[in-house]
């Protein structure tokens, strides 16, 4: 059975937590798309972990953990995650896709040259390459992780990315120029580092396929950072919607038979882009924001803060349906513990109507929340593990949201650990 974890929402919603929980009876966990650009929490019994190019199943010796040929690749902080967590005590099974492509310190480069560029007008990137790399994945330009091991392939490529990127460096950016041969002896140095793990990934999850096997798709981000219908152009740049996974993997779309969405009980972001329920007094924002999580409401990859917001009803909704839920998950409720009152935005108001569809970013751009307040439940609900032994208010809370959504919500976390789990 083929199960996708992906986010309702800006991402940062503990898809981590919920992909290392359910990996306890996977055989494999695949990371479908995005790369190092954004970062998974967990917190297990062998300590606390951002994982960044890691699947979430790297902490259980029974699973066999695959980077997706619709990955970036940034094997530097590849070796370099895997060397952290194997000091860690942890040595995962791990299989890289032939197919995947390698995002090259140029496009890590280009990023940031393109950042200050816009100034500020800037995407908020983490300046991480992936929309360099994206786009010259899709200008064919790109290379493949079997590229590294035909020589004479890999330097006619590289002849001609020098030529085109160096007249982007020259007159738009005027930066140094990239060179042939260290590029080359770089990705001479790539090839030793990945070589271990390098696999016909399409071909071993055929088998798996076959044989029964229980296969974890796990995604990055959300469905509001998806390039077609999220927040463009302040999104990734590669798809974050479930229905992508069974490319970035490489498995038949009728092979996923669950689709668990994530959802947070409040509202994060890192970046810019339209975040209709944010919180502006700043104050306030930094309360929540304290908090948050484990250790509060700050990037796993940039440490910055996140901007954070009451739960929006409108964008969560049309995540889910975006990505076609048959699995609800709602993380993080007992951050929301010290409000005596909570907000929850309910519609947008547009032009002096209001409505309850997601639109498009000019509308959204204009949208104003409209929030219904819900009595809070003021107390700790760390540990407690059945839904009925709540508080009713936390309940009430739930429930409220359940039914703006129009979907059940099926489990819902109350702690930053694995086992912090209520199932309904």
């Amino acid at each position: 059975m083929v199960k996708a974890i992906v986010g309702a929402n800006w991402g940062d919603e503990g898809k981590g937590k919920i992909t290392d929980m359910f990996a306890s009876e996977a055989d494999i966990v695949i990371r479908f798309q995005g790369g190092a650009n954004a970062g998974h929490t967990i917190i297990n019994e062998h300590g606390r972990f951002a994982f960044h190019l890691m699947p979430s199943g790297v902490c259980y010796d029974h699973t066999t953990c695959i980077i997706g040929n619709g990955v970036a690749l940034d094997i530097s902080k590849f070796c370099a995650e895997l060397e952290s967590i194997q000091k860690a005590g942890l040595h995962p099974k791990l299989l890289v896709s032939d197919r995947a492509q390698i995002l090259m310190p140029y496009h890590i480069l280009l990023d940031t040259y393109e950042e200050e560029r816009l100034g500020k007008n800037a995407f908020g990137s983490t300046k991480s390459g992936i929309a360099p790399f994206f786009s010259d994945k899709f200008a064919k330009i790109g290379i493949q992780v079997n590229e590294l091991f035909d020589e004479e392939t890999l330097r006619a490529k590289l002849k001609n990315i020098c030529t085109l990127k160096n007249l982007t460096l020259e007159h738009i950016y005027h930066k140094p120029l990239l060179d042939e041969e260290e590029l080359f002896e770089t990705c001479l140095t790539y090839r030793d580092k990945i070589a271990p793990y390098v696999c016909d990934t399409h071909l071993y999850l055929q088998e798996a396929i076959k044989a029964g096997k229980n296969i974890l798709l796990e995604g990055q981000l959300g469905t509001l950072k998806d390039p077609d219908f999220g927040i463009y152009p302040m999104v990734t740049s590669s798809s974050t919607l479930a229905g992508y996974g069974a490319v970035g993997a490489g498995i038949p779309p009728h092979e996923i038979k669950d689709i668990v969405v994530v959802t947070k009980a409040y509202s994060s972001a890192v970046g810019a882009g339209e975040f209709v329920s944010e919180i502006l007094d700043e104050d306030e924002a930094q309360e929540l924001r304290l908090h948050g999580g484990d250790k509060g409401e700050f990037g796993a990859t940039t440490g910055r803060p996140r901007r954070v917001g009451w739960f929006d009803c409108v964008a969560s909704r049309y995540g889910i349906e975006c990505q076609g839920a048959t699995t609800i998950v709602m993380t993080a409720l007992d951050c929301l513990s010290y409000l005596e009152e909570i907000p929850v935005c309910v519609g947008y108001e547009i032009d002096g109507e209001i409505t309850r569809d997601f639109p498009t970013t000019p509308l959204l751009k204009k949208a104003k929340p409209v929030l219904k307040t819900l009595k809070g439940w003021h107390c700790n609900i760390k540990g407690i593990r059945d839904y009925d032994l709540l508080p009713i208010e936390a309940r009430q809370y739930v429930e409220f949201i359940e039914a703006e959504l129009g979907h059940h919500i099926d489990m819902v976390s109350n702690g930053p650990e694995r086992e912090a789990i209520i199932k309904r």
